[in-house]
């Protein structure tokens, strides 16, 4: 599995990559997640399943650019898509074929699909959801979901991820530098708990614009009829529900979330596995709840502003069209999805035979390991896992080849073959029993 550099000067180009890195990136890294080796890999190439890096060890990726990577790395119709596109320019500003093909393709997939604006990532996605729904209702506050994660804008960095749970609707700030106001325009409800969410809505409806939902809250399910009940309430107070597909869209089901639970929001923020990773987002939905970032409308309050130099990025497009083709084939997502279910009863089967208190929590191609005794049915639950046993299980995984992010989720695509998930289960179980 491993190879490494030989001669003198490759280790020195290697070493120095590793330096500047530490250096010239701040923190070292490219946003919170480190890989859990010292010195930190600076990779070369992706291939299929595996990431190789610059000292040429190759690791199977099971975190696959954090989702986006579905069909792998460098997928022979993706590369020749964009490829013959780059002959016809890098981007336009205005509306290019491919763009205008995409967001056909979208909404004929999204059971809520009516119309669509492009964005960049899904961070930029949800913050215009938020914005055209504030437009559309004349209402300012939103309701979100204690451990919901919508981007990282200020109106999501709230209750995303707290050290201190309960206090419901009281919304708590992630990160510094968050003004107080938005924890004014936040509320928070727990994941799974309809009669709380109703008391919530039930008080402060007429004041709530959207309440926006990953459906698949990380890798937590909806329990019962959880998702309906949200449903029921929003349509009844007239909350403009949004549904967070940036992960589940055309994973889940090929109609995403909503086509896998069978609930209809008013509008989805697609992202991730829409364009096999380019960055491109799409916020699908009602038209006219989308047509409050009409032009026309500038200048006034009924106008919710929407720009982007590379919105729309036909190279992106290009890349998403391919993407889709792909995942709409017959077969190609449900048995993704079926070996996803396998794989996580293969693990739970194997913490149990390694005496590990461990439970597996997701929804077929996207799951994640906590390593606690107590079912993962809210973020609350989230918190009594082992994050220090998960950072050493994640260390040593990289170590034999097998690359994971610390106590995150693991992505499973087209391009994991069965000696890539079984290779994985016998370097867990090497780990498992090595630190037990």
């Amino acid at each position: 599995m491993h190879t490494s550099v030989e001669t003198k000067e490759e280790f020195e180009k290697v070493r120095s990559l590793e330096q500047k890195a530490q250096k010239y990136l701040a923190g070292g890294c490219l946003g919170t997640f480190r890989a859990p080796l010292d010195p930190i890999p600076v990779i070369s190439h992706g291939e299929g399943s595996r990431i190789i890096d610059a000292q040429g060890r190759s690791y199977i990726d099971f975190i696959m650019g954090s989702g986006p990577l579905i069909l792998g790395h460098s997928h022979p119709a993706l590369v020749s898509a964009v490829e013959r596109q780059l002959r016809h320019g890098t981007t336009y500003y205005w509306i290019g074929e491919h763009i205008v093909q995409l967001a056909e393709k979208i909404v004929q997939a999204a059971p809520c699909g009516e119309t669509v604006k492009f964005a960049n990532s899904g961070t930029e996605a949800t913050y215009h959801a938020l914005r055209m729904a504030r437009v559309y209702t004349g209402r300012e506050k939103i309701l979100k979901f204690e451990g919901g994660y919508h981007g990282v804008h200020d109106y999501s960095l709230m209750s995303a991820h707290p050290k201190n749970v309960g206090s419901y609707p009281e919304a708590k700030p992630d990160s510094g530098g968050i003004p107080r106001g938005i924890a004014e325009s936040v509320l928070v409800a727990p994941f799974n708990d309809t009669e709380t969410t109703a008391q919530i809505i039930q008080t402060h409806g007429h004041a709530i614009a959207a309440a926006i939902v990953e459906p698949l809250q990380r890798v937590i399910k909806p329990r019962g009829t959880f998702l309906n009940d949200v449903r029921k309430l929003t349509r009844e107070h007239n909350i403009v529900l949004i549904f967070d597909e940036i992960v589940t869209g055309f994973r889940l089901d090929y109609g995403g979330a909503q086509e896998h639970y069978g609930v209809i929001p008013d509008v989805a923020v697609y992202g991730k596995a829409l364009t096999g990773g380019f960055s491109l987002a799409a916020i699908c939905g009602n038209r006219e709840i989308l047509d409050t970032t009409n032009p026309d409308r500038i200048g006034t309050q009924d106008h919710s502003y929407f720009s982007g130099t590379l919105n729309g990025n036909p190279l992106a497009a290009a890349a998403g069209l391919a993407c889709l083709v792909e995942l709409e084939k017959e077969g190609v997502l449900k048995g993704l999805h079926d070996r996803g279910e396998r794989f996580m009863e293969e693990i739970r089967n194997l913490g149990r035979s390694c005496h590990v208190p461990l439970q597996v929590a997701g929804d077929g191609p996207v799951l994640q390991l906590f390593f606690t005794e107590k079912p993962i049915i809210n973020y609350q639950d989230t918190l009594s896992q082992d994050k220090t046993l998960g950072q050493k299980v994640a260390k040593k995984m990289w170590e034999k080849g097998v690359s994971v992010v610390p106590n995150g989720k693991i992505y499973l695509s087209i391009a994991h073959s069965e000696e890539d998930f079984q290779r994985f289960l016998e370097t867990l179980e090497d780990v498992l029993r090595s630190l037990s």
